[in-house]
């Protein structure tokens, strides 16, 4: 792995290997493990960072402008805090991460189909890559409306409703160069499906669709199969233990997802076309069109069925090419040309307008390609130039365990928000601390970084905030309490919810609601400020009316300055992992997820309001914000002489 190049061995010797790829950070990394129960199976990587406090580009609707990031990954293990890889649309319907790209690779690219420079005009169209290499350069993470999550440099061009557009840049003098706002529209489909995990449920739904759809005797047709469709059936046969495949037309007792993936697809390389934009799946039986019927539904695809008179149905896939890229993504049919988007016009309702753009705080290898159309497809938008995978995943480290497992832990931070402070170019603006990851996970008891960052502020007057879920923050009270008294604090906790049960199976990790509270209670009584973000909201597990009450009731009773509520977020990454568990824990309840949230990142508007309604109208019956102390009077004294201090920095919470 990319961290071994330095890593202390249980002796404490410092182990150097030969030949170890090249260092992400000035110092390279150094690989510690504990044995102590709360570090037990986690790994911390100790880098040396080149920035501290990072800027949110303008064109984010954070209410702040900069941040300090001390810690990536998190050990609180919440099962709504992950994010995927950038994937790359592939000449073969399929998806590829752009650092795996390499010359001489068919991919999809775009070309005006008509007069004009912007989307509207442009059809897809296949491409060749010609180049490939890497540069490093500060990423930023651009999230759009439906939740498409990008990492790119600043450099990176998109294609929007207003033409080629720089995630970064200014509007006057030499380097003047557009740059994406708030509300500019990018150009495609949205995000890619994740591909399925070709398991032994898939491969059984695979071959049992083949099967059924070949013909009433239940036999394979090599006549009417493409070779891509033999060759994994071959495959999959060979895998097979005889006793299964002596099994192979039987219907399952009881379907997984991924069976029915795999049925979808076998189904679609017998009976499916994909033709001038429409994906059809004709002539079925009554039993396989029943299946058919659940898997689709099960998928959450939409469809329209339609019954001839000799009883065979035919199903037409509805939605438009966003709704067909999800359908050969997710199943994954074996037969390529009938995966073909060649010549399809970049047409789709999708919600890609930009809805944030923020830095992560670190420099990191940007992939780059030339292409023979200029362009291709990166998560389901147009775009060119230097695209970065995502940072967890960057680092050889996947976005799931490995996020709540494996912790970046940038040691150098307070040094560095001390010198950065102290830069005559430094506007003294408010810094927001727990808006990525939060700086007071388990972590920081061991690396004691926040006080260093803490002192630096607080002897540079800065005002700053945190937003934290973990009870540490009261170790630090003093440095709390004396930065009230000569700038402005800002302090909240996250709680969701204060159902034991819930808080156990999501947020494993985090200490209890109750001890959450607790920390606000505390912050309270000692003059400080502190406001609860009730966040995330779970639809249909922590929104009843008795629970919202209970929760506002409590977080009245803590001394809460105010209660801000947040409905829970399914981005893709995310999306994936959330549902997952929920399958697992509440299977009952995915239905109901599918008909709320679609294939969207976000809850209807609807739901939200409603939700934020019945808060405030509780928070108002039970007084929040009424106990609350007064701002701690402010002494407007010199300065303090800048301080020595320790080592820094930090991610986001939710």
């Amino acid at each position: 792995m990319r961290w071994d190049g330095l890593r202390i061995e249980p002796d404490g010797t410092l182990r150097a290997d030969q030949g170890a790829p090249p260092a992400l950070f000035e110092r390279g990394a150094i690989a510690r493990t504990f044995d102590t129960p709360g570090f037990r199976g986690q790994t911390y990587f100790e880098v040396h960072a080149k920035s501290a406090i990072n800027r949110v580009p303008d064109a984010s609707r954070v209410p702040f402008r900069w941040t300090i990031n001390p810690y990536r990954g998190c050990s609180h293990a919440c099962r709504y805090c992950l994010v995927g890889e950038t994937p790359i649309l592939m000449a073969d319907g399929r998806t590829r991460a752009l650092a795996d790209v390499r010359p001489g690779d068919e991919i999809y690219g775009t070309e005006l189909a008509g007069p004009g420079r912007r989307g509207d005009c442009r059809r897809y169209v296949r491409t060749t890559v010609l180049a490939h290499w890497s540069t490093v350069k500060p990423a930023y993470r651009i999230t759009l409306a439906d939740g498409t999550q990008l990492v790119a440099s600043g450099d990176h061009r998109f294609l929007s409703d207003r033409g080629w557009k720089h995630v970064t840049g200014t509007g006057r003098g030499p380097g003047q160069r557009p740059q994406l706002t708030l509300g500019n529209k990018l150009v495609g489909v949205g995000w890619f499906a994740e591909p399925p995990k070709h398991d032994a449920g898939y491969r059984r739904g695979y071959l049992c669709g083949m099967i059924h759809s070949g013909g009433p005797a239940g036999q394979l047709d090599t006549r009417r199969h493409d070779h891509e469709a033999l060759a994994r059936v071959h495959r999959f046969l060979a895998d097979a233990h005889r006793a299964f495949a002596a099994r192979l037309a039987e219907w399952p007792e009881v379907a997984s997802r991924e069976w029915r993936k795999g049925f979808l697809a076998g189904v679609f390389d017998v009976a499916g076309s994909y033709r001038q934009g429409i994906l059809r799946i004709s002539g079925m039986d009554p039993q396989i069109a029943a299946w058919l019927d659940s898997s689709l539904r099960e998928l959450g695809f939409t469809f329209a069925a339609a019954c001839s008179a000799t009883g065979l149905t035919d199903f037409r896939l509805t939605g438009g090419l966003p709704e067909q890229l999800r359908f050969f993504l997710s199943a994954d049919p074996a037969i390529s040309r009938k995966r073909s988007i060649e010549g399809a016009a970049i047409k789709s309702r999708a919600r890609l307008q930009v809805a944030a753009i923020e830095p992560l705080g670190l420099d990191l290898p940007m992939y780059d390609i030339t292409t023979g159309t200029g362009d291709f497809i990166a998560n389901g938008v147009v775009s060119h130039n230097c695209f970065a995978r995502n940072t967890h995943t960057y680092l050889d480290l996947d976005a799931g365990h490995d996020f709540d497992s494996k912790i970046v832990v940038k040691v150098n931070a307070p040094e560095l928000v001390r010198k950065e402070l102290a830069a005559p170019k430094w506007p003294g603006e408010h810094i927001a601390m727990g808006t990525n990851v939060d700086v007071y996970q388990r972590a920081e008891g061991r690396y004691q970084l926040m006080p260093g960052i803490l002192r630096a502020l607080l002897d540079a007057r800065n005002p700053y905030s945190i937003l934290t879920k973990g009870t540490l923050i009261l170790r630090d009270l003093d440095l709390l309490t004396a930065s009230a008294e000569v700038t402005d604090v800002g302090l909240s906790v996250s709680v969701g919810c204060t159902d034991e049960d819930l808080w156990r199976t999501l947020e494993p990790g985090t200490p209890s609601p109750l001890r959450r509270l607790g920390v606000c209670a505390t912050l309270s009584e000692h003059g400080l400020r502190c406001g609860v973000l009730m966040g995330p909201v779970v639809p249909f597990l922590s929104d009843s009316p008795a629970q919202l009450e209970a929760t506002v009731r409590q977080v009245a009773e803590a001394g809460a300055t105010h209660v801000t509520p947040i409905v829970l977020h399914l981005r893709p990454g995310a999306r994936e992992w959330f549902l997952a568990w929920l399958a697992r824990n509440h299977p009952a309840l995915v239905p109901r997820y599918r008909g709320l949230y679609g294939s969207r990142a976000y809850a209807p508007k609807d739901y939200q309001e409603r939700i934020a309604g019945q808060v405030r109208e509780l928070a108002e019956r039970y007084q929040v914000g009424r106990g609350s102390p007064p701002p701690i009077r402010r002494w407007r004294g010199p300065a303090a002489a800048p301080a020595a201090a320790p080592a820094a920095e930090q991610l986001t919470l939710l």
